[in-house]
């Protein structure tokens, strides 16, 4: 368990509501980009606030010789939404401690993991007054609306920021006490569709048989995304998906996460998906199209008789590598447009997008991580997995700063991280500082 000054440090973290896609939020995330600086400044390094046209980054560096390697950390320190703040056992942003779990919103996603790794820079700075590599901190403030303004801000910073190695902790453990080293990561590209009818809600029977209803336009055109066996039936939507390797379905079959705990996670009835492929193998290294959120007509108790004017569906579409966000969200935006009936108008308007990221864990830093976690977790081989979400920037870390990320995660898969009652082991800060520790020392020596 962490030391009571470090526990009561992450409880004030958690208690702002950084929640950076909500304007009524804002002083919220000015207050925590401002604790955090002062934080970083606290533990030894120098740290600055930049602004952007969105939210704040932080950027803080240690000491620096010469012949060390770079490590970059990223981390961010907004957090989701908390909507439906009903399902929620305790208000969100005033944390709560029960049998050795905290919940709060940003628990695990990111502020848990974060933290830890700032508590791990603080031991060894205290320990020895210094780190074994050159460091780089960037935390920002818009990873949940997919960081609109940091690839910017690396371009204009690309010296600053020059790097070796990024280290991201934004992901889970395969299982509690797994040791996990994630390798790849799905993109995404987000699209909204807004199917409009009549230029207001009519009465159903007067014009119902007469005015083709928005809503079941909408409904067909989703409907037809996927094929009978669950596959995405758009032209082209495969093309450039690179098949999964041997070694990586032999090694999956064999992890902890199984259909049945994936299974128990969900509360679902049952798992279903593409056909051909197990439950990870889709979750991990197949594309997806999936329905967001849909709305349309009379959402109240009871029946009102109308024709809704318009209906809307919000949609995001898991790449993998090779895919191009830019590419398929030209698919999907074709698909929608050919196949709407004259009857309704369509209003598309295209979302934030990611590129999908995969690096050889056995290659490069790759194997310090390893060994940073076998440390951990002594006579344990690593789980060597992919990861179903998305981190935009680890794309953009290749492409600007030249350098790739190591993404070593220690939240638990069950840690509800974009629901309600997220939640984070405080246990798990005393393995991410350790995890810090170690993985600094092994990159140092590589």
């Amino acid at each position: 368990m962490p030391e009571e000054a470090a526990l009561s440090q992450f409880i004030d973290f958690l208690r702002f509501g950084s929640v950076s896609t909500d304007s009524k939020y804002k002083d919220q995330v000015l207050g925590c980009a401002d604790w955090l600086r002062q934080k970083l400044i606290a533990i030894g390094l120098k740290a600055a606030v930049h602004e952007t046209p969105g939210h704040p980054i932080i950027v803080a560096h240690g000491p620096k010789r010469e012949g060390r390697p770079t490590v970059l950390i990223y981390g961010h320190y907004d957090v989701q939404p908390v909507d439906p703040l009903t399902l929620w056992h305790r208000p969100p942003f005033n944390p709560g401690i029960e049998n050795g779990i905290i919940t709060a919103r940003g628990a695990s996603d990111n502020k848990g993991q974060i933290f830890a790794h700032i508590l791990g820079i603080e031991q060894t700075l205290k320990e020895t007054g210094d780190l074994p590599v050159n460091l780089i901190l960037l935390v920002e403030g818009e990873e949940e609306i997919g960081s609109p303004n940091l690839a910017a801000f690396l371009s204009s910073h690309r010296e600053e920021l020059a790097c070796d190695v990024v280290a991201i902790s934004d992901s889970s453990m395969i299982a509690p006490g797994h040791p996990t080293f994630t390798y790849g990561l799905r993109g995404l590209t987000a699209v909204e569709v807004t199917a409009t009818g009549p230029d207001h809600d009519l009465h159903s029977g007067i014009f119902g048989g007469a005015v083709e209803n928005p809503a079941t336009v909408l409904a067909r055109l989703i409907a037809g995304l996927h094929d009978k066996n669950l596959k995405v039936k758009l032209e082209g939507f495969y093309d450039d998906v690179r098949p999964l390797a041997l070694w990586e379905r032999k090694a999956w079959k064999h992890l902890p996460l199984t259909e049945n705990v994936l299974l128990k996670m969900t509360g679902s009835p049952a798992l279903r998906g593409e056909k051909g492929f197990t439950a990870l193998e889709r979750i991990w290294a197949r594309p997806t199209a999936e329905v967001n959120g849909i709305g349309g007509g009379y959402q109240g108790e009871g029946t009102k008789t109308v024709l809704p004017s318009k209906a809307m569906a919000k949609f995001t579409f898991r790449l993998v590598p090779d895919q191009d966000p830019k590419k398929i969200s030209e698919i999907v935006q074709d698909y929608f447009r050919k196949n709407a009936p004259p009857s309704v108008k369509l209003d598309i308007v295209a979302g934030h997008s990611g590129e999908p990221y995969l690096v050889d864990p056995n290659a490069g830093f790759g194997m310090a991580a390893q060994k940073a976690l076998g440390r951990i977790f002594p006579g344990q081989k690593p789980a060597l997995i992919r990861e179903g979400g998305s981190i935009p920037i680890v794309a953009d870390f290749k492409t600007i700063l030249k350098a790739d990320t190591l993404l070593l995660g220690f939240a638990l898969p069950d840690c509800n991280a974009h629901s309600p009652n997220e939640t984070f082991p405080l246990a798990h800060l005393d393995l991410g500082a350790k995890l810090n520790r170690y993985l600094l020392e092994e990159i140092a020596a590589a």
